[in-house]
């Protein structure tokens, strides 16, 4: 949204490719199985330069298994780099997945899903091939040669539908929850948490005033808070500042400030130590913006969704510490960092800004940067579905089809479920969107090249996904994020 009115531009890249492939596999699932065979789809979900993103559905058609192991070799030298609902190791050309602890139980005719992101050079052809617990595709339901059980089989039927791929919060993070619903995450950024399970690397960096030396800041553990205590040491008797948030999703969406040192233009990081709250009862950081701060990362290259093309992203932010400045956003924006026309942004607006007057109360917010526009809703009249969300912590959401639907969601994000605010068409003359494939975080999309940001806020966590999010999704995200602990 334009800085005293809006937002941003470029068409697309992300290059879907997308490859199917059914295997019937034989698989046992112990000395004493009766039968066994499966079908394997092997789905090219995303690519990028460099990269990739799979689902991965495995059916049983034998007997039950309580446990699963799957493997496959590549041909052209792909790694896996990232595997969530399931744990994987490689060796040379094979790959092999192991199950989570919620998804290792396989009824007959009963599925089980995972999905990862990898990396390729040159080419990217699909396995040809897969075994399930040790044994090689061959096409059927096989007698075993063993000998019989010493317990009779499970009598309980399949269940008559399959099982929800979206795994419960507590045994995973948002962007897993996001993939196991088919809608990986192209970004995901935090200061306070990892946004994967698996997540063990680098959430920002800080510089301190004293020498001019920065530090990157980890979490405790594997899919755990940010180690706060490391910022504290490296920043004692002395002024940090937070000059880079990193991308968790491993495409490199790294999100940089906008000024002198940064990714330039007129505006300086925000301070490192601003706010700390706690999650989980440790103590972590936010990303807390007064003013005069920004952050940016062009990604159009790096899978953000360009043009027309579906995505969706949530944030995290403060209902405390807002203002009616433009804008607080968090999300799709022009790669020019000037207001390139309708459609141009597809961003989170936080806020207490009325833009096209009208409104009940006072706010703050949750509303749609599109560019020429904040949106309450479908048009520039006041959606009386609209509410205020006042708490610390707030979950805003927001989901875009790129043609002809989008819908915004808040909720508290201590407690209860997301609220909808509005779900239906896009507003006239933006469809379809224009999406430049920028990343805004804490303006609107036309800061900060010769301007500066005239919005406050915070921002404590956020991710943006390629693709529509289902609603039994996002409940299941909001759902992590109240367990989550937030304090």
């Amino acid at each position: 949204m334009r800085e005293n009115r809006f937002l941003r531009r470029r068409p697309a890249l992300i290059a879907a490719a997308t490859a199917l492939l059914l295997v019937p596999a034989a698989a046992q699932t112990s000395a004493s199985a009766a039968a066994a065979g499966c079908q394997v789809s092997y789905t090219v979900s995303s690519s990028w330069q460099g990269g990739f993103g799979a689902n991965v559905t495995i059916t049983n058609l034998g007997d039950a298994v309580d446990g699963w192991r799957l493997t496959w070799s590549y041909s052209a030298g792909q790694t896996v780099t990232q595997l969530w609902n399931g744990s994987y190791t490689q060796a040379g050309a094979q790959v092999t997945v192991t199950n989570a602890s919620y998804n290792g139980a396989i009824p007959t005719n009963g599925t089980a899903s995972f999905g990862f992101n990898g990396a390729w050079t040159g080419s990217n052809p699909a396995p040809t091939a897969f075994s399930l617990n040790g044994t090689t595709c061959t096409g059927g339901v096989n007698p075993t040669t063993g000998p019989p059980p010493t317990t009779p089989p499970p009598t309980t039927p399949p269940p008559t539908t399959p099982p929800p791929t979206t795994p419960p919060p507590g045994t995973s993070q948002p962007c897993d929850i996001y993939a196991a619903g088919g809608t990986a995450c192209i970004a995901a950024h935090s200061t306070t948490r990892a946004l994967y399970a698996a997540y063990n690397g680098s959430l920002y960096q800080v510089r301190r005033s004293s020498d001019n030396t920065t530090r990157n800041i980890g979490v405790l553990s594997p899919g755990g808070r940010a180690n706060a205590a490391s910022q504290d040491s490296f920043c004692a008797n002395t002024t940090c500042v937070i000059t880079v948030i990193y991308d968790q999703s491993g495409r490199g969406n790294n999100l940089g400030y906008q000024g002198s040192g940064g990714v330039g233009g007129a505006v300086q990081p925000a301070v490192a130590n601003k706010e700390s709250v706690t999650v989980g009862g440790d103590k972590v950081y936010s990303l807390y913006i007064p003013g005069k701060s920004s952050y940016w990362r062009d990604g159009h290259l790096t899978g953000v969704p360009t043009g027309a093309a579906p995505e969706g992203m949530y944030m995290v932010t403060s209902g405390t510490h807002v203002n009616s400045g433009c804008c607080f956003d968090y999300g799709n924006s022009e790669t020019t960092r000037r207001a390139d026309g309708a459609g141009a942004m597809d961003a989170i607006y936080f806020g207490t800004s009325c833009w096209f007057g009208g409104c009940s109360g006072s706010g703050p917010w949750v509303q749609a940067d599109l560019e020429y526009g904040l949106y309450p809703g479908g048009s520039s009249s006041w959606n009386s579905n609209q509410r205020a969300f006042t708490s610390k912590f707030v979950t805003a959401t927001l989901k875009n089809n790129g043609t002809s639907r989008f819908a915004i969601k808040g909720s508290n994000a201590q407690s209860g479920s997301l609220y909808t605010l509005y779900d239906g068409s896009l507003p006239r003359g933006y469809s379809p969107m224009r999406k430049q494939g920028a990343i805004i975080l804490g303006s609107g999309g036309d800061c900060c090249i010769d301007n500066t940001n005239q919005s406050v806020g915070t921002f404590y966590e956020g991710a943006m996904v390629a693709g529509y999010p289902s609603d039994a999704t996002e409940n299941a995200v909001q759902a992590n994020i109240t367990a989550a602990g937030y304090r």
